[in-house]
């Protein structure tokens, strides 16, 4: 007899969690196609690691009057990306997976470019570019996911949301700089 505490479940659900135990947290209710859901993982891994290194040489390669607050910015967000890498990264072994943080493919797989930027707008035009590719990539995978992987789903919204701060902070930061000198304009002429 149970007691009015105690909740009682059906036999099948115990059976089912008893099947390929090895797998850990993939059990059979998981709906999704876990290859592409992993492939898709990979693709933002690599984004977030490329993301990290360029964020990071600009924080060091920034320059001018507006400088030390925007590579400041720059470093938080590196940060904040890195952050990102980790939380997919284990995702990805929670389902099974590996997380490929092979340098030798990583522009490859990343949705998003490492550019170099000549000058501190170019490097935060470029940064904003980068943040609104992860916007995009995020929603689509979001969509993707829908209802067949919550736990994903769910990870990607919570760092779509720091990416579209991102976003907005990088916008405010270009909006805020002096235009750049023309550079079809000579130096000393009269």
């Amino acid at each position: 007899m149970n007691h009015p505490t105690q909740t009682t479940r059906p036999d099948s659900l115990r059976q089912q969690a008893g099947i390929h135990i090895e797998q850990g947290a993939v059990t059979p209710g998981y709906a999704a196609d876990r290859p592409q859901v992993l492939l898709r993982l990979n693709a933002a891994l690599a984004t977030e690691l490329v993301c990290v290194l360029r964020y990071r040489r600009h924080h060091f390669m920034a320059r001018g009057i507006h400088s030390q607050a925007v590579a400041a910015e720059f470093l938080a967000h590196a940060n904040e990306e890195m952050g990102h890498a980790d939380q997919i990264a284990a995702r990805i072994v929670q389902l099974g997976g590996e997380p490929d943080f092979s340098p030798a493919t990583l522009l490859e797989r990343s949705h998003a470019d490492y550019t170099d930027g000549k000058n501190l707008s170019d490097m935060i035009s470029e940064n904003l570019i980068a943040e609104r590719i992860a916007i995009d990539s995020y929603r689509r995978d979001i969509v993707y996911l829908s209802d067949q992987d919550p736990t994903t789903r769910r990870l990607l919204e919570s760092i779509l949301a720091v990416e579209e701060e991102h976003a907005d902070e990088l916008a405010d930061l270009l909006d805020g700089l002096p235009p750049a000198p023309s550079q079809t304009q000579t130096k000393d002429k009269p």
